[in-house]
């Protein structure tokens, strides 16, 4: 993934048919629950890297189906595999998932304007309100 793709802010300014192109393969990996959490699984392992042998375990499914989620997560280039031995061990690419994060993140407030809650936040208030008397 090409630095210049996620630099931005999708409410900073519209992206161009290329970024988004782009970006869908890498969102498009990731919207995989086994994907998903094959690369919750990758990066938070001890050290950055998990050896495949590592990864088959944590799910019922076959070596080959785990290989091809692998390399869907390989070729949206969101981690990387290096054979050792018989063995492959996978890193999750930091940088793709900084910048897939910066074009998520949304812009500040604009001043003077009252900063938006996030979903989190207004549940909270919401369950404050309601035990509030009348």
């Amino acid at each position: 993934m090409s630095n210049e793709v996620c630099s931005t802010s999708l409410a900073g300014e519209p992206l161009s048919p290329d970024q988004a192109a782009e970006l869908s393969r890498a969102f498009k990996a990731l919207s995989d629950p086994v994907r998903l959490r094959l690369l919750s699984l990758i990066a938070s392992h001890a050290g950055g890297e998990a050896c495949v042998c590592d990864l088959t375990g944590a799910f019922e499914l076959t070596g080959p189906t785990i290989s091809h989620h692998l390399k869907v997560l390989r070729e949206a280039g969101l981690v990387a595999g290096e054979r050792r031995a018989t063995w492959i061990y996978y890193r999750v690419d930091r940088d793709v998932l900084r910048r897939l994060s910066t074009v998520l993140r949304p812009m500040p407030a604009e001043s003077g304007a009252p900063p938006q809650r996030t979903t989190s936040e207004a549940a909270v208030q919401d369950t404050t309100d309601q035990g509030a008397p009348a």
